[in-house]
């Protein structure tokens, strides 16, 4: 039995966040963005790193976070429910500053990988700030707060190769490294001065160490197992060593949370309707908008040789320029999202953003051979790009109460993991059909990016028709909110 103390609801009159929400927002906008923005960082400088320490297993630079972030999620969340949601977010960014200390004054190749690890703790933090958003703000603030904290990838989308460049070409991969050390150490000291501590918990629970175990270690397996299926091949006695184990542990996970008396993700969260639709249908469309970036970026900055690769042979700064029109939309649509969400439900948003999506991508699976081609395609596809990730966090508000809110978040970031790998990993296979390598490295012809193009789009047309499955859901205006916003 949860315990939940509701505070007065703060009145409706005005629609602008006050100085002391923004700054919540801003605390909160910067927890959820700085993981996208190491991803970027870390993914650039990756080249430099590997000539740098003479490694071959530079995979490792970018992986090894991300494994311990999808093992790490299911405690985090369960902590967050029972200890106080800012209490973790504090507690995971410092362990993020720690990790991120170490890999930046690292000599060897193996204390920066040892560094990045204890990093990616920091990987669950977004979704406590998504679950933090529903207690800190008044009810007026919810819808805008969260879409703003989902449409973040917009934000990172614009500055983010233009911050990437100038760090990497004025001071190397250390540049990026100590960029990371100076903005986990901002992001603790904002979320401790800034973001109140919720008052919702689950006072008559503990943690379920066996089932986390089981789960983290099940799902970061069949994770990795999809990560390097290409490169171990999807028949070979390994793949199916990691990703049977990862679906052996999940069948024993199950099997266990029916049996214990405090459950990781209760039973009546995960099989209603209302909550794995919209994990579903907000995974599959998430996952189909970054799957497109890949094969955007791919095809931006891979060089044109003929009857070799049919990339654009763009600097990185001239596609940041052109995908600029795009982020911009991305950030206004999520803007205009959570006020629409208070007037319209819900899911006419989420259907609205995946049709438009898929027929932004759908034409730019023709038209992607010249710079104004693809801000087209942007223009088109970006609001419904942003409807998607913004409206995604307000759905699960509307879907669970208070005391379900971070196991929600967490449970849909888990299956957004999964579903990005697979829509990854198909990416990059379609991506090489009618490829070519040449000294150890792949080269896309057109072919591949139209295909990597189409699969987009027909990942948003499936979140569109996956909304169909979705019951009609509580209105935002009802939804309990605002705990610690008085």
């Amino acid at each position: 039995m949860s315990h939940t103390e509701t505070a007065p609801q703060p009145t409706e009159e005005g629609t602008g966040f006050g100085m002391r929400h923004a700054l919540v927002l801003i605390s909160l906008l910067w927890a959820v963005a700085l993981n996208p923005i190491v991803v970027l960082l870390t993914g650039n400088a990756q080249a430099q790193i590997a000539i740098h320490f003479r490694t071959t297993e530079i995979v490792w630079f970018t992986q090894a976070g991300a494994l311990v972030g999808t093992f790490v999620l299911p405690f985090a969340v369960k902590a967050a429910a029972l200890y106080g949601k800012k209490r973790v977010l504090v507690v995971v960014a410092a362990f993020g500053l720690v990790g991120d200390l170490i890999a930046a004054l690292s000599t060897n190749y193996s204390m920066l990988l040892v560094g990045r690890t204890i990093a990616g703790i920091y990987g669950a933090a977004a979704a406590v700030a998504y679950a933090t958003a529903r207690d800190v703000f008044p009810r007026r603030l919810v819808g805008p707060a969260s879409a703003l904290l989902g449409g973040s990838i917009g934000i990172v989308a614009l500055g983010g190769p233009f911050l990437s460049g100038w760090l990497l070409d004025t001071w190397g991969f250390h540049g990026a490294l100590w960029f990371m050390v100076v903005s986990t150490a901002l992001c603790v000291v904002i979320l401790v001065a800034f973001v109140p501590e919720s008052p919702v918990r689950e006072e008559q629970s503990r943690m379920d160490w066996i089932g986390g175990l089981l789960l983290g270690a099940g799902l970061t397996a069949i994770v990795y197992s999809i990560g390097q299926g290409t490169d171990w091949g999807w028949t070979s006695g390994t793949f199916f060593a990691y990703m049977g184990g990862g679906l052996l542990a999940l069948m024993v996970f199950v099997l266990a949370e029916r049996r214990i008396e405090h459950p990781l993700f209760p039973a009546s969260l995960m099989t209603r309707r209302q909550v794995w639709a919209v994990f579903l249908a907000t995974a599959v469309g998430s996952a189909a908008t970054y799957a497109v970036g890949t094969d955007t970026q791919l095809l931006a900055l891979m060089p044109k040789i003929p009857t070799v690769s049919d990339g654009l042979g763009w600097t990185a700064t001239h596609n940041a320029w052109v995908t600029s029109p795009l982020s911009l939309i991305i950030i206004a649509t999520a803007i205009a999202t959570g006020v629409l969400a208070r007037r319209f439900d819900a899911r006419i948003l989420l259907a609205t953003g995946g049709v438009l999506a898929a027929v932004g991508y759908g034409l730019g699976s023709h038209l992607h051979h010249t710079a104004a081609q693809l801000i087209i395609m942007g223009v088109v596809s970006g609001p419904g790009a942003g409807l998607i990730v913004a409206v995604a966090p307000i759905m699960i508000i509307e879907a669970v109460s208070p005391k379900e809110q971070a196991l929600a978040n967490g449970a849909q970031a888990l299956m957004m993991g999964i579903v990005q790998a697979i829509f990854t990993t198909l990416t990059f296979s379609l991506m090489a059909r009618g490829g070519k390598i040449m000294h150890g490295t792949q080269f896309y012809r057109d072919s591949g990016f139209t295909n990597g193009f189409w699969l987009a789009a027909g990942g948003s047309a499936a979140a569109a028709l996956l909304v169909l499955l979705i019951p009609k859901p509580g209105r935002l205006d009802q939804a309990e909110v605002g705990q610690a916003a008085s």
